[in-house]
């Protein structure tokens, strides 16, 4: 992308993520000086999460407020298949905006702003298991580049919003419990911090049907280990557990299978009690090995060219590898039926 081009789309991209359907209000209207409090209400408590009673509606994300340490809790639960879906991309960005406007409103509260945001999800046994396979396999045959390009922009505009941590001093973890495959392990990488339990599944399939991760896998790989350890990752397209990627570096957190939550409440105690010098030292890491918009909206156009290129017979490998995570998630999502939230396990 030319730097003329660049200045041209790069500032439009937050547009292109807002224009997504919003459902109840649009949380990108919230005026400038309204504080956290006045947008998810004061209606929590000081030891456990509670639904934030007046967020927007949000379908594919349940988001929960805690007071005491000033933590957002999202919880990805999209409609069908657990991938990004145009929903939930969405409810993601209803969220980060929330915690954007509230942080930089004028009358904006020091003592209430957030300071940690956690992803995880709704899922039990699957994170995410990333792109929506079949909707690429609808817009490929159908030679459809601006739909493909598109949602490939968006999901490159919200990795780097996580990416930069809104340009805010809050500190982002992603909890891993389950698959996070393709898109769902590079929105983890996103993150500041990845608690992982050890059943925990991480892959890149991409390359067995001929493409490659184009949403961050290799600028977050790269920085976390080094270009060569990062590009044999997406090369080997094979499943790696929670405890090799760990051992590598690329997983911060180790827990117990079922500990995941209750890890990342550990781990905020121990972030807030020097929490000046870990704040500086996520600051300086982002100085030092900076991941801007341009170099991810760069390679997300570049797997969109990619994407167009695929063959007959990659379509279908594509294809194949759809229907298996579709018969994995619905033997989960029946196995989990009558289940409670995973938030009471941290409770």
């Amino acid at each position: 992308m030319s730097n003329m081009l660049a200045h041209q789309i790069i500032p439009s991209l937050v547009e292109d993520v807002k224009k997504i359907p919003t459902v109840g209000c649009d949380v990108t209207r919230i005026a400038q000086n309204t504080s956290l409090a006045d947008v998810i209400g004061r209606r929590t408590t000081r030891n456990s999460a509670v639904p934030c009673p007046t967020l927007p509606r949000l379908d594919e994300l349940d988001v929960q407020h805690e007071a005491e340490t000033r933590t957002l809790w999202q919880f990805m639960k999209p409609t069908g298949r657990p991938s990004f879906t145009p929903g939930l991309l969405r409810d993601m960005t209803a969220a980060l905006d929330l915690v954007e406007h509230s942080h930089r409103g004028a009358g904006a509260d020091a003592d209430e702003a957030i300071r940690y945001l956690v992803l995880a999800s709704k899922m039990p046994g699957i994170f995410n298991l990333g792109g929506d396979l079949p909707h690429f396999i609808e817009l490929i045959a159908a030679g459809d580049r601006a739909r493909l390009q598109w949602y490939a922009r968006v999901c490159a505009a919200g990795q780097h919003r996580r990416a930069v941590s809104l340009e805010l001093p809050i500190c982002t973890i992603a909890v891993v419990q389950g698959d996070a495959l393709g898109g769902g392990f590079e929105a983890a990488l996103a993150h500041d911090v990845i608690i992982a339990e050890r059943g925990a599944s991480f892959g890149l399939p991409e390359v067995l049907f001929g493409m490659f991760p184009g949403m961050g896998a290799y600028s977050f790989l790269a920085r976390r280990l080094d270009p060569i350890r990062a590009e044999r990752i997406i090369l080997s397209g094979r499943i790696y557990k929670a405890e090799e990627l760990h051992a590598m570096g690329v997983v911060d957190e180790l827990t117990e299978d079922g500990q995941g939550l209750q890890a990342a409440r550990d781990f905020i105690r121990k972030f807030d009690r020097a929490r000046g010098s870990r704040q500086a030292l996520l600051q300086a890491r982002k100085m030092l090995q900076p991941v801007t918009l341009k170099e991810l909206v760069d390679i997300a156009d570049l797997w969109v060219d990619a994407a167009l290129q695929l063959s007959g017979s990659e379509l279908r490998k594509m294809s194949h590898l759809a229907k298996a995570q579709d018969r994995r998630w619905q033997r989960v999502a029946a196995a989990s039926t009558g289940t409670g939230s995973r938030m009471s396990e941290a409770s």
